[in-house]
């Protein structure tokens, strides 16, 4: 039985006005890894209101566990209310005091404690809230899993106190570049130009960066470049990708999809070269469609047939 991967953090949903879109960065992560076949706890909170039936809904869609679904009584399922511009351009404003903000550690650690996770994911928004950051400290103090870090920084919503304690807590911590730089401005002597990541002073700072923080791997995604990946044993393995899907939508939740499979191929035993190759693949084919995952729960089966039989 494949080992099963535990996620921490916002489930919430994206509301266009006209459109709502069930999304949040581990939420994300959770259905694309339950895409996979993989056993998934997800740890959040919603409330009872219709923005937590579609994510309770998600659940189902996906076949995902429940066990690590809290529902909090007169609360606010999490949101964020997105304006589109003229020019098709983005604004988002991150609603404050949800659910997320309320996990219960209590409910939580008997979730992820019967679960046994091999891995175990967080991130930063869902530690906005002193509640939700004690629940997130309760699990990371109980459990022997190794711990993925998804910065996902989203400014007015963390600040470096939380970020060094996350960075202090993961083993493996997955950036882009723009949140790459701003750790080089915290934490290292020097601001290398992240444009060129196989610049040998980006290589410098980025292990002095992992050595402080005791980490054993680092990710650098870098957009339709690709990805870096940096290990304390010393290996430095670039994939840069093939660009983003031929009939481009959007790039929502391309990093988690690129996490998906990251995951996944650590949990198979794919080299690292293969692993980075096909999560560039998969991420680069989800900015072929509208929101963060896929509409048809299936296609997932046609990566892992295509996978298989690479390796035959």
């Amino acid at each position: 039985m494949e080992q099963a991967v535990a996620v921490f953090g916002e489930a919430l949903v994206d509301d266009f006005s006209s459109h709502r879109v069930v999304g949040g960065a581990p939420f994300n992560l959770a259905r694309h890894l339950a895409g996979f076949g993989l056993p998934v706890t997800m740890v959040t909170r919603i409330g009872n209101d219709d923005n937590g039936s579609l994510i309770r809904n998600e659940f189902d869609r996906y076949g995902m566990r429940q066990s690590g679904l809290q529902t909090g009584d007169g609360e606010a399922t999490g949101s964020v209310h997105v304006e589109v511009g003229a020019d098709g351009s983005h604004s988002f404003t991150i609603v404050p005091d949800q659910a997320y903000d309320r996990i219960d550690g209590a409910q939580a650690l008997a979730a992820v404690q019967a679960a046994h996770p091999g891995i175990f994911c967080f991130g930063t928004l869902a530690q906005r809230d002193p509640a939700s950051r004690a629940a997130l400290h309760a699990l990371l103090d109980q459990t022997d899993a190794v711990r993925f870090l998804d910065l996902n920084l989203r400014a007015g919503h963390v600040d470096e106190t939380i970020v060094f304690d996350s960075l202090q807590q993961a083993d493996i911590v997955k950036v882009n570049e723009t949140e790459l730089q701003q750790l080089f401005q915290w934490y290292c002597h020097t601001c290398p130009d992240t444009v060129n990541m196989e610049c040998i002073s980006v290589d410098t700072e980025c292990r002095a960066m992992m050595h402080n923080f005791s980490l054993s791997a680092l990710v650098v995604t870098m957009g339709v470049r690709g990805a870096l990946y940096l290990s304390a044993d010393g290996a430095h393995v670039t994939d840069h990708g093939k660009g983003t899907s031929e009939c481009f939508v959007d790039a929502v939740g391309a990093g988690d999809a690129f996490d998906a499979v990251f995951l996944l191929g650590r949990l198979r035993g794919w080299t690292m070269e293969r692993t980075l190759a096909r999560a560039n693949a998969f991420a680069a084919a989800s900015c072929g469609h509208a929101g963060a995952v896929p509409q048809e729960v299936s296609s997932y089966a046609r990566w892992l047939d295509q996978w298989a039989q690479e390796e035959v």
